[in-house]
This record gives structure tokens, C-alpha cells and sequence, in this order.
């Protein structure tokens, strides 16, 4: 006889409960454990639904933004209206304003009309032009300033269809909604897809998405992310260039040197405060200071950074004292045991063990001030730019927009094409962002040490 089988036959005291059957008290807390379990199931499938609603709704609307109509025709460049003088003079062709260059789009459309067989009833030669954007006339003339010798040949150019065109290929218009809309009609769909069935339309990948400058009301074909990507950019390098020293440093102050009394606690209450106040109070701050005060150029890069690296010092801050935190105070006390100084211990042992917390720290506040908005409308970063600014250094102290702002800016617009743009700078965002987390995350296991 084993004891298990000894302990079952015994005979059981009177009330006595086994440990092999469940009482009423242990089936509470089972059901109180199961009902927790799947609350918490419940609320990361309700995160993920939404996480999932809200990108679709993203992609949905925005990726047809990287997809762009264009209409190919070969434009006669006629230099008796070009360049009545005939000398190629580039500031006497500049005298040719873009009206002088509509005609020429106009009659090439036609002719390519009559090679084609193309005639939509209803339809004159203006009504046909209208097809083509505003900005084609402009940008041929930009290329005709940079090129004055192909005056008097016939060049063939890929010229931007209008708004409502691009949308009726990418299913904002419908014959229906043409006809009431004052800015476009069903005959000039009607060409469109007799223009797209003799391979003179196309619709294709928009590399002018990412490049080309913002563009008014009236033309939200022609807008484009360079300026705010250009823009974006040189705020994150003088963010970064301030930020990361800056935190650095008084992380490490106030971690192994500063003597702990009522000024530190208080610089470390005020840290953390800073860290939890409003975006939007930076952005009052960078307006007295910077902008009133120190007469900084409203709508700069250089404003932005400022305003930026003060936002994001303390998430530096705090991410790099947790990381000195975590490193063992046995290294401090090896190096010290074995003669160096306590500089030489922080700089040549704590600090390399700390490092991937602070770059992460460090790229996850960078990624936080992209996203930025409130605070760089304060300071102007919502004009209309459409100038690129210079290199470093004076290119931070040129006008500039901001990918968040340029968002923001969009949205404002009526015209539903901007809309499209909107969702698809945002796409744009979230991929740097996803970048920015992407690096974070390589440069921890990098640098990450095991002790």
C-alpha cells in the first residue's frame, strides 16, 4: 500500500474538505481570475480593432495620393512668341509670363486630338484645355528658363491633368457628380477616356508627392511634401544637436554628481512636470521668447528646433537617468576599487552600459516632436511656402513648413483632393515614425551589454 492510496483510505474526519475538490471560496476567485483574463482579451482586441479602423481609413483615403494623371503632348515651342528677339536672352524669354505659355498647351492638345481621331460633341478648344492643370503653363515655363535652346523645337511633355480628372480616375468624380459640379462636366470625362484609350492620359506613381512645394486652392494637383520634408528635417537636426548633449549632460549631473538636497528634489519635480505640460505651452513660450523677444523669423526651422528641444529635454532627461539607474552600482565601485577616477568610472563604464537607453530615450523624443503640430502653428509654420529654403546654416533661418503642419494645413482646404493628400502626408509620418522606432529598437540591441 502507497501513501497516497493509504491517505485515501483513511476515513475522513467529519467536515473536513479535500485539497482535490474545490470549495466554494477557490471557485470565487477561479471565476473572479477568468472573468479578469478576459477583460483584459477583450480591451487589446478592442485596441487592435480601432488600431486597424484607423489605418485603413488612412490607407483608404491617402495611398491614391501617391498615384497621379498625366496627359503626354508634344508642345511646339514657338519662338516668335517665346523669344521675339531671338537672342536666347534667359531675362527677356523671363518677360513671358505663363499666360503667354497656355496657348501653346492648348494648340498642342489639339492637334494631338486631330491625330488621334479624338471629338467629343460639345466640346471647343477651351473647354479641352481645361483638362490640363493650371500649374502645366508654369512648369513650362520653369523648364523652358532652364533650358532657353530648345526654343523653336517641339518637346514632348508630361503634363498634369486637373484636379477633378485625376479624381475621376481615382473615384472622387462620377458622370453624376460632373454634372454638377461648375469645375468640370461629363463631356470632359468623356475625353478624358478617350484621351486614356489612344495612351496620351495615363495614371502612374507620383514622385512629385515627395519633391515638389505646396500649391494654392485652385491647384491641389500640383502640391507636394518637399518643402515640409525639407522643413521637418532641419528641425530634427537642431533638435537633435541640442537635445541629446544637453539631456546628456544634466542627466548625468544630476545622477552621480549633484548632492541630493531640497534644489535638487526640486529641479527633479520640475522635470517631470515639464515633461507632462501641454505641447501647446512650448509653442507660447517659443512665440515670447524667440519670435517677441529675441526677433527670431517667424515661420523658421531655426524657431521650431528651439521650440522643439525644449519639449523634448525632459523625455531625454528622465529616459537617461532611468538608464544610469539601471546600470549596477558594483560597476561604479570596480572601477573605483581599481583607481579611477569617478569621471573616468561614469564615462568609461557607466555611460557605454547606459547607451542604448539613451538612444532610445532619445529617438523616441525625436519621434514624438516630428508629430508635433501645436506648438509650430504658434509660431507661423502654417504660412503658405512654396520657396525651398537654402543649405544649412541659412536654411534655418528660411521660411519653411512642417510635415504635421502641412497635414494640418490640407485639411483646412475645401477641395476634396486635399484630403487625399492629407491621408497620404500622413502615411508618410507614420513611416518616418515607424523608422525612427525601427532604429531605436536595432541601436538597443546594438549597444545592449550583458553583465
Amino acid at each position: 500500500m502507497t501513501d497516497i492510496t493509504a491517505f485515501e483510505s483513511a476515513p475522513k474526519a467529519a467536515g473536513a474538505k479535500s485539497i482535490l475538490a474545490s470549495d466554494a471560496r477557490t471557485q470565487k476567485r477561479n471565476a473572479a481570475e477568468a472573468r479578469f483574463r478576459m477583460m483584459g482579451l477583450i480591451a487589446v482586441i478592442i485596441g487592435v480593432l480601432a488600431l486597424v479602423g484607423l489605418l485603413a481609413s488612412i490607407l483608404s483615403n491617402g495611398l491614391s495620393s501617391f498615384r497621379q494623371t498625366y496627359i503626354t503632348l508634344n508642345v511646339e515651342l514657338d519662338a516668335a512668341k517665346l523669344d521675339k528677339q531671338g537672342n536666347r536672352d534667359v531675362a527677356e524669354i523671363a518677360k513671358v509670363s505663363t499666360f503667354g505659355y497656355a496657348p501653346l498647351i492648348e494648340a498642342a492638345l489639339g492637334r494631338t486630338m486631330q491625330e488621334n481621331g479624338i471629338a467629343v460633341e460639345g466640346m471647343n478648344a477651351k473647354a479641352a484645355a481645361e483638362l490640363i492643370s493650371k500649374e502645366a503653363p508654369a512648369s513650362l515655363r520653369n523648364y523652358v528658363l532652364a533650358n532657353p535652346d530648345v526654343i523653336g523645337t517641339t518637346v514632348s511633355f508630361d503634363l498634369l491633368a486637373s484636379g477633378r480628372i485625376d479624381g475621376y480616375y481615382k473615384g472622387r468624380v462620377t458622370m453624376e457628380s460632373a454634372a454638377l459640379d461648375r469645375n468640370t462636366s461629363p463631356e470632359q470625362l468623356r475625353l478624358a477616356d478617350e484621351l486614356k484609350e489612344a495612351g496620351v492620359l495615363t495614371t502612374r506613381f507620383n514622385w512629385d508627392f515627395f519633391t515638389a512645394p505646396d500649391a494654392s486652392d485652385t491647384r491641389p494637383e500640383a502640391s507636394g511634401l518637399g518643402v515640409a520634408i525639407l522643413g521637418s528635417a532641419y528641425m530634427m537636426l537642431i533638435v537633435l544637436c541640442l537635445s541629446l548633449p544637453l539631456g546628456v549632460a544634466a542627466s548625468i549631473y544630476l545622477e552621480e554628481f549633484a548632492p541630493q538636497n531640497w534644489f535638487t528634489d526640486l529641479i527633479e519635480v520640475n522635470i517631470a512636470n515639464l515633461a507632462a505640460v501641454p505641447s501647446i505651452v512650448f509653442g507660447i513660450l517659443g512665440l515670447a521668447v524667440f519670435i517677441n523677444y529675441a526677433g527670431l523669423p517667424q515661420s523658421a526651422p531655426v524657431v521650431g528646433g528651439l521650440v522643439l528641444t525644449l519639449m523634448t529635454l525632459p523625455t531625454i532627461i528622465i529616459a537617461t537617468r532611468a538608464a544610469l539607474k539601471a546600470v549596477p552600482p558594483s560597476i561604479r565601485d570596480a572601477a573605483l576599487g581599481v583607481g579611477a577616477s569617478k569621471m573616468q568610472s561614469i564615462f568609461h563604464h557607466v555611460l557605454p552600459l547606459a547607451m542604448p537607453g539613451i538612444l532610445t530615450g532619445t529617438i523616441i523624443g525625436l519621434a514624438q516632436a516630428l508629430g508635433e503640430t501645436a506648438p509650430l502653428l504658434l509660431i507661423g509654420m502654417v504660412a503658405f511656402v512654396r520657396e525651398y529654403p537654402a543649405g544649412p546654416p541659412e536654411g534655418f533661418f528660411d521660411p519653411a513648413s512642417a510635415l504635421p503642419v502641412q497635414v494640418y494645413n490640407w485639411t483646412q482646404r475645401g477641395d476634396p483632393a486635399f484630403v487625399e493628400r492629407a491621408s497620404g502626408a500622413i502615411i508618410v509620418l507614420l513611416v518616418f515614425l515607424i523608422l525612427m522606432n525601427l532604429i531605436a529598437i536595432i541601436l538597443r540591441r546594438r549597444f545592449e551589454r550583458r553583465w
